[in-house]
C-alpha cells in the first residue's frame, strides 16, 4: 500500500512540474470549436532582394 502512496506522490510531483514549466503557454480548457479554433499559419517571410547584376 505504501508503493501506491509513493507512486501517487511522484506523479503529482510530476505533473506540478510540468505545469509550472508550461507557465501560461498551457490550455486545459479541452477541444475547441467554431471561431476559437482557427489556427491561422504564420504570415510568410518576405522574399529576399536580390543582388543588383555585375557588368
Amino acid at each position: 500500500m505504501w508503493k501506491v502512496a509513493v507512486g501517487f506522490a511522484v506523479f503529482a510531483g510530476l505533473a506540478l512540474f510540468v505545469i509550472s514549466k508550461g507557465g501560461d503557454n498551457i490550455d486545459m480548457t479541452g477541444e475547441k470549436h467554431g471561431a476559437e479554433a482557427v489556427h491561422a499559419p504564420a504570415p510568410a517571410a518576405p522574399a529576399p532582394a536580390e543582388a543588383p547584376a555585375s557588368k
